[in-house]
């Protein structure tokens, strides 16, 4: 056990060194972490760590869209929410019926059922290395609001048809009228246990006597109790925590105080950075565990089945995307859609950024090596490699295209909403109009609050010239103050350390101080409508 948990560390170690080359690289650290996975593979101290279904399913799917669900916008996911849902349930479940006949057809012996199963297995694209690298890359904000947002979704419709397929495969029977009324009451009941138990989660912090330390611990907690409860109900635990954590989302502001929301980000921003870098780094440790147990197939067959079902996973995604975008097209003409007209180039890289992940891995894995009467479970090693040749041919040829993709389609937003950077200035502009209103109708006598109306009054002035005329002059003075400033910051800094070299400083108050100069850098460089200007010379 002790040796495990240092195996573990030494991961962790390595992880953090690849995700540094991919950021030098400017690569998307997935695709880095899991062919640095195959080489650790190679060595003994490593390739003996395999990956447990009920340790991804359990302790790491959980948190990770738990996470996913606060990151989403709600107002954004309610925008796109017939695209969301049509890539998370009707493309999945196509796609899975594109997949069963392929496979049925490409590989001898292999049965509908199990090309179900398959097509449940891979289906479900991993939105976390589709995200990374649009946020690398200029893309429109509604590319990345639908692919967060089918990444809620997409995971639990494909392990719903992955566990109807495979009660097919071990019973041998299945009924489509039974079935569809089965799917139904997983979702609906998934769904509701999660808001149930959000509401439970929510009284606990809006009306017990929590403090910092304590809601970041119930935060923790939530998604394994939501994800816990609906499975052993036999219901969907991933839309239980989906839905749990998009309700407890919107209600942040309420249940949680500014203390918990400042160190629960810290927190959980850690927790799903390891987490991420595990997942991913174990998938390419399980390539000769995989290998090694093919058992009557060949590998070059596994591959030339691997890469023909990759390629045709890929083609179903375009075609289904596309086909989305025509069925938006005719459907504006009865309905008020988002987008009526989406065009070519936003479906085309949606539908590039298909790269399957984990929950495709660990689904495979947890196909049972027996059958109910003792038998070998039919092609299992088979579906194992094909999986994970999906997952590597996925990652490796859309992830590392993508970028290159999307600067040469040049997809546009074509919302008629402000620019990012008018709509920063609209909030600030707003916050500062809130603000002079309060002290309008306040006493004002006080030295400090007359010091502050006035300062709020100039940067009004400046935040209306700059939102008029937005390549100006002020806003080029504004810049260069906020330099400054942050120079100030840094020396203020450095005047606290040689401060701290004093014998009687406490240094619990220097600490104190240096965090409040980090919270106000966080604050300048957060209000700048682009942060990366103060880094430039």
């Amino acid at each position: 056990m002790q040796n495990l948990f240092i195996d573990y560390i030494y991961l962790i170690l390595i992880i953090l060194g690849l995700i540094m080359l991919a950021n030098k690289l400017r690569l998307a650290y997935p695709i880095v972490l899991v062919l640095g996975g195959l080489v650790l593979s190679l060595v003994d101290e490593f390739s003996r760590i395999t990956i447990s279904p009920d340790l991804v399913f359990f302790i790491f799917l959980p948190p990770l869209l738990y996470e996913a669900s606060w990151q989403v916008s709600w107002k954004e996911f309610w925008r796109w929410r017939r695209v969301i849902t049509s890539f998370a349930f009707p493309i999945v479940i196509l796609t899975s019926c594109v997949i069963a006949l392929v496979s049925h057809a490409l590989i001898p012996g292999f049965t509908l059922a199990l090309g179900f199963l398959l097509g449940g297995i891979i289906s479900p694209p991993d939105a976390i290395s589709a995200t990374t690298i649009m946020r690398q890359v200029n893309v429109p904000k509604s590319l990345v609001s639908i692919a967060e947002g089918e990444s809620l979704l997409n995971d639990a419709s494909s392990l719903i048809v992955f566990r109807f397929a495979l009660a097919a495969v071990l019973t041998g029977r299945f009924q489509f009228q039974e079935a569809a009324a089965s799917f139904a009451l997983v979702v609906f009941m998934g769904i509701g246990i999660g808001l149930l138990v959000g509401v439970v989660f929510y009284a606990i912090h809006r009306w017990l006597p929590t403090t910092p330390g304590i809601d970041i611990v119930l935060t923790l907690v939530t998604p394994y109790c939501m994800y816990y409860a609906a499975e052993q109900l036999h219901f969907s635990g991933v839309l239980a925590v989906v839905s749990g954590g998009l309700l407890l989302s919107n209600k942040r502001q309420q249940m949680l105080t500014y203390q918990s929301r400042i160190q629960g980000v810290n927190v959980w921003n850690s927790l799903v950075f390891v987490l991420n870098g595990l997942v991913f780094l174990l998938i390419g440790l399980q390539l000769p565990a995989i290998v090694g147990q093919l058992g009557t197939v060949s590998l070059r067959s596994a591959i030339e089945y691997g890469l023909i079902i990759s390629g045709v996973l890929m083609l179903t995604r375009l075609v289904c995307t596309f086909g989305a975008a025509i069925f938006t097209r005719l459907m504006s003409r009865f309905i008020t859609v988002a987008e009526p007209n989406p065009g070519w180039k936003n479906p085309f890289i949606l539908g590039w950024a298909g790269m399957r992940g984990v929950v495709s891995l660990a689904a495979a894995i947890s196909i049972p090596l027996l059958t109910p009467d003792g038998q070998s479970f039919p092609h299992r090693n088979l579906i194992l490699v094909i999986t994970f040749i999906a997952i590597l041919i996925t990652l490796v040829l859309q992830g590392l295209t993508l970028p290159w993709l999307i600067r040469k389609v040049k997809p546009t937003e074509q919302d008629t909403t402000p620019s990012e950077q008018q709509q920063e200035l609209m909030i600030q502009q707003t916050i500062n109009q809130t603000s002079l209103q309060f002290l309008a109708e306040n006493d004002r006598s006080n030295e400090h609050l007359v010091n502050l109306y006035e300062k709020l009054k100039l940067d009004q002035r400046l935040l209306d010239d700059e939102l008029h005329e937005p390549n100006n002059q002020k806003a080029v003075s504004r810049l260069a103050y906020q330099r400054t400033y942050l120079n100030l910051l840094q020396q203020q800094r450095n005047a606290l350390n040689e401060l701290n070299r004093q014998p009687d400083i406490d240094e619990e108050l220097i600490r104190k101080y240096l965090s409040l100069i980090d919270l106000e850098e966080y604050r300048i460089r957060e209000k700048q409508v682009f942060p990366e200007a103060l880094n430039e010379p």
